[in-house]
């Protein structure tokens, strides 16, 4: 068997196209583009490379960007400062502040002093509560990605057997509530679980967010399972997933590469979650099948 590979870069394209004609009309039917502000404190270079990724985006989509870059040694009471003024704004429809911040700054006081209606990271703790009883919220980026792509190769997903590899606030838990919702019966598993193999193994749907590179081995792959590979490690071959995708691709149905799989669909969806909280704050309507 060789798996069909899920082209997260050419759905997320397609996704990207679709938003840019409902911004078009939202600035129609509101007089002002939707605003995404995004703050990037200090400079790592990765967090650097994705704020850049983030704004060409936003430009492409005909949305306004607010782009903020503080010091890596600004005191927190700034930034916070700086966050209230974005939750006031009326042209500013999501926030993001980019992550890891430097260590002498409370990830969680920040991410809580958003306004989760403009939180189109989902991270608030309302959204994921949100997320958690069935409720409208913003739900984080990459899940929300692999569960779009999850949904195009497979349409209904009741009944199936998911495990997701990863306990994260930002892609484990978050996706292991989506599937649930789509009535999976879902299995969240990570580097402690024992006989990992063997919970892998018995998966129709394996989402792999644990990063380490290659920790999912292709024998551990159900035939014919669906593979998301959410992993992006830098080693000395290159970019690689958590998952072995020579190994898991001689068995699996589908898989997503690393690069080209999730990543792309992570921009696609924050454009997604930043075009929702506009026309919900404007009041105007929007075509929910189109996103």
């Amino acid at each position: 068997m060789s798996a069909e590979i899920i082209d997260g870069k050419a759905f997320a394209a397609a996704l990207r196209g679709r938003i840019a004609e409902q911004v078009f009309a939202f600035v129609e039917a509101a007089g002002r583009p939707p605003g995404l502000a995004v703050v990037l404190v200090g400079d790592d270079p990765a967090s650097a490379v994705y704020v850049r990724a983030k704004n060409k985006a936003v430009r492409e989509a005909g949305m306004e960007g607010f782009e903020y870059r503080l010091p890596a040694d600004v005191p927190q009471a700034d930034l916070l400062a700086l966050v209230d003024r974005l939750n006031a704004d009326i042209n500013v429809d999501g926030i993001l502040v980019q992550l890891p911040l430097p260590d002498h700054i409370d990830e969680r006081i920040v991410t809580t002093r958003i306004d989760p209606d403009k939180d189109v990271d989902g991270f608030h703790p309302v959204n994921a509560g949100r997320l958690a009883t069935g409720l409208y919220g913003f739900v984080p980026c990459t899940p929300l990605g692999c569960l779009m792509l999850l949904k195009d190769r497979l349409g209904d997903l009741a009944g199936l057997d998911a495990v997701v590899i990863g306990r994260s606030n930002i892609v484990g838990k978050p996706m292991a509530q989506l599937l649930i919702r789509e009535s999976c019966t879902v299995t969240v598993a990570h580097s402690k679980t024992k006989d990992l193999s063997s919970v892998v193994r018995r998966a129709d749907i394996v989402v792999a967010a644990v990063g380490r590179p290659a920790m999912i081995r292709g024998e551990w792959i159900k035939p014919g399972a669906t593979v998301i590979d959410v992993g992006i490690n830098r080693t000395e071959d290159g970019l690689v997933g958590d998952v072995d995708f020579a190994g898991a691709a001689s068995v699996a149905a589908a898989i997503t590469p690393v690069p080209g799989g999730v990543g792309p669909m992570t921009i696609a969806v924050l454009l997604r979650n930043t075009l929702i909280s506009a026309h919900r704050r404007a009041r105007v309507p929007y075509e929910k099948d189109a996103l």
